[in-house]
């Protein structure tokens, strides 16, 4: 089955209150830990803050079929020092899987595609 993860994050004004340059240098290490998992993860950023949204300024979609690779990357950024001295925080993560009602009827009910 293939997984989909919509992952909210907030970044703080402390982030922002960060040169450029440093900031630059903590997303590169971030980036650095996603590399390590991109064989089992495809992971895009997208800049929310200057549009509309909620309780959040930035968001991540995570494609993978191995949900214990995904939970490995996460728990290392967690570990991670943007996460740790409090730069950026999940929000929120909105999570599901790619056409599972198919799989229930094949493998449930026996039901083949026509």
């Amino acid at each position: 089955m293939r997984y989909m993860m919509v992952v909210l994050l907030e970044f703080y004004p402390s982030w922002l209150a960060l040169p450029r340059e440093e900031r630059r240098k903590y997303a590169d290490s971030l980036q650095g830990i996603i590399q390590k998992y991109d064989q089992h993860v495809k992971v895009r950023f997208f800049d929310a803050e200057a549009l509309p949204g909620k309780d959040y300024t930035d968001f991540v979609l995570c494609e993978t079929v191995d949900l214990k690779q995904y939970h490995y990357m996460w728990e290392e950024i967690r570990d991670s020092l943007p996460y740790t001295k409090g730069y950026m925080k999940i929000k929120d993560v909105v999570m599901g899987i790619e056409n599972a009602f198919q799989s229930y009827e094949a493998e449930v009910l026996n039901m083949g595609r026509d």
